[in-house]
């Protein structure tokens, strides 16, 4: 498995400054938040390996991602939202799985087939989660058909999955890698860890029975949107050639707050990414032999991935039922003369004068 380690960055290896900086932006935050209630929950449908399933999304409330606590990613802001003190207890983070349960039983018809649970971390560093919790939620939900946990890769190990497998779950890990380019991901994303550590981890998955769900950020700060597009259509390609790593989710940058990238936003040196550049990608790589799906969270918003805002729902909704369906040429179906001005960024634009547009 890999040496990188979050500690060992900290110590002095090339992202002190950005850490340093986000260390600094996010001691601002003075808001708190009740340990036995999860960030999020939702109900959705997902695109899955065995098709399209029912999806119960769970975001726990832990003590918050070592690396954020270290610095952590330019763009992630959901360190802010963690519970003071860096660690939740066992119990509370069970009452967090019930209150979930409560609400698929209160706004579904039928339990979802699929279950992902994220911390906003790793669900696998047993600091933020501890090995009884893990166990302990495996049990919960043994009788569902498939889960998604989330990891940073240096935590990814077969003992740990086992407690899924071994109830004879499908399980995947869910890896924000950012990006394949290793100089994107630690100077852009500020994330320590490289390319070779992700397929790794892929490798461990794999050794399990466990799949991988690779998470992509299109659009980090410092990034043009040319390079933003051509960076996610190399990177989807690359997972694609992992094996291991079945689906990847290709997910457009939005400004969250307490962050290196809200920061810039505020200063007019960030603009989220056009929705066309996610139809761009997805277009691009749907001969990929990957299931490619991309959610443009806060779409139609200045602080989320937008077009001119005549277009923006139409567009979502064309990306969504790609997600589904895995079918380029629903976005044959949605126009908008906003592509002039979206292919003319393409042309124009550069990291020495970006944005061109808001």
């Amino acid at each position: 498995m890999s040496q990188s380690t979050p500690d060992g960055y900290e110590k002095g290896r090339g992202m002190d400054a950005h850490n340093e900086v986000m260390r600094e932006i996010r001691a601002r935050n003075d808001e708190s938040y009740d340990p036995t209630e999860p960030t999020r929950v939702w109900l959705d449908e997902d695109n899955t390996p065995d098709g399209v399933r029912n999806s119960l999304t769970i975001i726990l409330n832990t003590g918050g991602c070592r690396w954020a606590r270290a610095g952590g990613c330019t763009m992630c802001g959901y360190v802010a939202e963690s519970v003071e003190g860096g660690t939740v207890a066992h119990g509370n983070l069970m009452t967090q799985v019930e209150y979930c349960l409560d609400h698929e039983a209160d706004n579904a018809e039928e339990r979802a087939d699929l279950v992902k649970i994220y911390t906003s971390g790793s669900f696998l560093d047993e600091r933020e989660v501890p090995g009884e919790t893990r166990e302990a939620i495996a049990e919960t939900f043994a009788d569902r058909e498939r889960m998604v946990v989330e990891s940073l890769p240096d935590f990814v190990e077969r003992g740990k999955l086992a407690d899924f497998t071994d109830r004879d779950l499908a399980v995947d890990v869910a890896v924000g890698l950012e990006t394949a380019t290793d100089r994107v991901r630690h100077d852009a994303v500020n994330k320590y860890f490289d390319f070779a550590d992700f397929e790794a981890a892929c490798g461990e998955a794999r050794a399990a029975g466990a799949g991988v769900k690779a998470y992509l950020l299109m659009k980090p700060p410092f990034l043009a949107e040319p390079d933003a597009v051509a960076d996610m259509k190399r990177s989807v390609r690359r997972c694609a050639g992992v094996d291991g790593c079945h689906t990847v989710s290709m997910n457009p940058c939005n400004v969250q707050r307490h962050t290196m990238v809200e920061e810039l936003y505020h200063d007019g040196g960030y603009r989220p990414p056009w929705l066309w550049s996610v139809v761009d990608v997805l277009s691009a790589t749907a001969d990929t032999d990957v299931i490619v799906v991309s959610d443009p969270v806060g779409h139609g918003s200045d602080r989320g991935p937008h077009n001119c805002g005549e277009c923006d729902s139409l567009v979502q909704r064309a990306i969504k039922d790609f997600d589904l369906r895995q079918d380029p040429s629903v976005f044959e179906e949605v126009s908008c003369p906003c592509t002039e001005t979206w292919e003319y960024v393409m042309r124009e634009e550069t990291a020495y004068n970006q944005p061109l547009t808001r």
